[in-house]
């Protein structure tokens, strides 16, 4: 069992290694890596099987259940008629949880600190000093019919302005998600043609969003990929399986068609080398308030406060910090970012 360290605890300083030229750039050109590179290169997504060992999978799964059920508002994972808003925490119809400062949950950090997860994104960037993002988690649970439509939204995760690989994001799936089930759709191989693609639609409306860092599709845009001869892929994957996609590759969820709830921890990281003091600074101060980020690890969008709203008023069943406070290994801590803030002068 590895040694923990209170999140309390600031670690000393850790001297950074120099960056490394064989980082991978994601250019769609043929590799040789023989594993799952070889696919996110060609591909822009890629599925990494078994990253969490599938019992451990299993148990993680429990704990978003009772994660649910803990709530205390009437939720029962074995009864189908509890399945409403007014028995579970706000969940978007996306199927994400924003609030209740779930982001850090013991069980969310355990998930991004697995060994499989974070080797996996090791080898993409042939770089073992890195940071995680405080994303939120994804719980679309099966025939509900309380909900919002979830319409697709395919969008990238990257200002179109600036160009080439600059963030893997990535997923950890908990449960059974077949071709049919709730999950992850990707435009294969888009991710070459991004640059094209935002020359040639230039001058198209763009979708109002709240970042420059997010880009949806109008239907001249998914017009210009299909006439690329680009399809779009239901990603299946087992329980315990990592999906990693470049954030220039379009993509957005479906919900399920099947009885299987889909529950999924997104789990993105990049080279510490990748971010500012001044942004390693804005991450220690999110960790310490419990509070979430986007996908980008170096903390460039910051939630303000873990308030979920409900009906237009604060959830009375909001909570400012987890329900169980984050305990971390040493090599997990570094992936707050924390110990690679230089002491001031």
């Amino acid at each position: 069992m590895a040694s923990t360290t209170t999140i309390t605890e600031i670690e000393p300083t850790v001297t950074l290694s120099a960056t490394s030229s064989k980082r991978m750039t994601l250019d769609g050109k043929p590799t040789s890596f023989g594993d799952f590179r070889d696919d996110l290169n060609r591909d822009g997504f890629a599925v990494i099987r078994g990253a969490v060992p599938r019992d451990r999978a299993k148990a993680y799964s429990d704990k978003v259940y009772s994660y649910l059920e803990g709530f205390g508002l009437g939720y029962n994972r074995n009864d189908e008629s509890t399945k409403l808003q007014s028995k579970l925490p706000v969940i978007n119809e996306k199927g994400m949880i924003m609030g209740y400062g779930i982001c850090h949950e013991q069980f969310v950090w355990d998930i991004r600190g697995e060994p499989g997860v974070v080797e996996a994104f090791e080898k993409v960037y042939d770089d073992e000093d890195l940071i995680v993002s405080f994303d939120v988690i994804n719980t679309q649970l099966a025939n509900r019919t309380d909900m919002p439509e979830n319409k697709p939204w395919p969008h990238q995760d990257q200002d179109p302005t600036k160009h080439g690989f600059r963030c893997l994001q990535g997923l950890v799936n908990l449960n059974p998600s077949g071709l049919n089930d709730g999950g992850l759709i990707v435009c294969k191989g888009a991710h070459v043609a991004s640059e094209e693609f935002h020359k040639v639609m230039a001058d198209e409306p763009r979708i109002p969003a709240w970042t420059p860092e997010w880009y949806g599709f109008t239907e001249n845009g998914l017009k210009w990929l299909e006439e690329q001869g680009f399809k779009w892929e239901k990603v299946c994957a087992e329980p315990g399986d990592l999906i990693v996609w470049d954030s220039r590759t379009p993509h957005y969820n479906v919900p399920t068609k099947t009885n299987e709830d889909r529950f999924a921890v997104y789990t993105c990281l990049m080279p510490v080398h990748d971010a500012t003091q001044e942004d390693l600074i804005r991450k220690k101060e999110a960790f310490e308030k419990r509070l979430g980020t986007t996908h980008w690890p170096n903390a460039k969008h910051v939630a303000g406060s873990n308030v979920a709203m409900r009906n237009g008023k604060p959830d009375p069943a909001n909570r400012d910090l987890p329900l169980e406070e984050p305990v971390l290994s040493e090599r997990v801590f570094k992936l707050t970012g924390i110990p690679y803030i230089k002491a001031q002068a």
